[in-house]
């Protein structure tokens, strides 16, 4: 049996966790922060960074999310911009910044961890925007592991448990916490200790990280194996921040598991979306940036120092290839609003532009890091050319997708 939390999580301005230990709300501070209007470089500004989606809802749930921090940076001027697939693009939030006369840019990534988007894709524009124009723009760090962002997570977990109907003891109920899946073994690694923060912290009886692609293992081949463990109930959680393609994929999968296992009932839990404490982590790094404490992990960066496995990564340049879709605006119409995974019923995704393979962000095989300089004139953009990951023909990886129901009926 499948639970599914219904619709788009909604957020939670009070900051209150359900069976929160400590038995009082969260400090959340107050609702509209307060930045300087100047900095020691003129007048501030901030852009939220964020990736672009071709779903609708994807997109309109980031601009709800940079309205609402717009209101809680007031009077300071907030825009945003996505590397691709949506408008307005990095620069058209840089362009809006410098005409409402900002001449210091305090710009966060939207992203949960720090792989290849944070690291090389969204700096390339940023310090390419700022060599062309003299704009002073200085640039933070991930949301990453905070507490904050675990307490969100739990928040939408416990909401999901809440909707059951069947009592069943968290000792006997395995947290699965999917995350994105990246190339970066770092990043990867952040799912896996957010996932033991959540299960140690709620008491679940065992828990478990997959992804949804990239990396190993992905989700229905990883809960496959872990339908064998014999828990009565698996919570399913996508640690991830919107909605679009990948989402919809990890219902899709968890359901075909669950159709093969009646015996084991699944709860689908609510991504993060606009959580209070989702929020708040953003202006507390916006906050770093201005105060000069951003503090990047790079003591396992693969781009700085070898890398179990990633040697040959150290050194890497730092450029972006998102200019072939940057600024697309053509949305996905397969769907009313919501995605469904239409376009990618077998976990391969259209092929958007030749010889590029995008939809949305559903990679089957590899994820967006710098690469070689080429001309941005060619009329069909050529193969890009990544350090092959060295895990792609891992059997619980990326070619499980183009198997049909890796595992078969049986395999559990």
């Amino acid at each position: 049996m499948t639970i599914t939390a219904s619709g788009a999580p909604s957020g939670d301005s009070s900051g209150v966790i359900a069976g929160d230990r400590t038995g009082g709300a969260t400090s959340l501070g107050p609702l509209n922060q307060v930045l300087p209007r100047r900095g020691p470089h003129g007048p501030l500004g901030v852009l939220i960074c964020g990736h672009g989606s071709r779903n609708r809802l994807a997109v309109a749930e980031f601009a709800a999310l940079a309205d609402q921090l717009r209101q809680r940076l007031d009077p300071v001027p907030l825009e945003y911009g996505y590397l691709e697939f949506a408008r307005p693009i990095l620069r058209d939030g840089l362009d809006a910044l410098r005409q409402r006369g900002v001449e210091h840019v305090l710009a966060v990534p939207a992203m949960l961890f720090a792989a290849g988007h944070a690291k090389n894709d969204i700096p390339s524009v940023l310090n390419t925007y700022a060599a062309e124009t003299g704009l002073r723009i200085d640039y933070g760090r991930e949301l990453g592991v905070d507490l904050a962002m675990i307490r969100a997570a739990g928040a939408r977990i416990q909401a999901a448990l809440a909707a059951t109907t069947t009592p069943v003891a968290l000792h006997d109920t395995l947290l699965v916490v999917v995350g994105r899946g990246s190339s970066d073994p770092d990043a990867n690694a952040n799912v896996a200790k957010v996932t033991r923060l959540l299960v140690e912290g709620l008491g679940f009886g065992w828990g478990e990280t997959v992804y949804s692609g990239v990396t190993f293992p992905l989700v229905e081949p990883g809960l496959r194996h872990l339908v064998r463990l014999g828990f009565r109930r698996i919570v399913v959680f996508p640690y991830f921040l919107f909605s679009g393609v990948l989402v919809s994929r990890i219902v899709q999968h968890s359901q075909r598991v669950a159709a093969d296992h009646p015996e084991v009932e699944f709860v689908q839990a609510s991504y993060l979306g606009d959580h209070a404490q989702v929020l708040q982590t953003f202006v507390q790094r916006v906050e770093e940036v201005l105060l000069g404490e951003t503090a990047m992990n790079c003591g396992l960066c693969k781009y700085r120092d070898q890398v179990l496995g990633f040697e040959q990564e150290v050194g890497r340049a730092q450029h972006s290839h998102h200019h072939h879709v940057e600024g697309l605006v053509e949305s996905c119409t397969l769907c009313e609003r919501e995605c469904t995974g239409a376009c990618q019923s077998d976990g391969v995704p259209l092929t958007l532009v030749p010889g590029h393979g995008h939809a949305d962000h559903g990679h089957a095989t590899h994820e967006h890091h710098g690469h070689g300089q080429h001309s941005h004139e060619h009329p069909e953009p050529p193969a890009h050319h990544h350090p092959p990951y060295p895990h792609a023909n891992h059997p619980l990886g990326p070619i499980s997708l183009k198997r049909e129901n890796p595992g078969g009926s049986g395999a559990g």
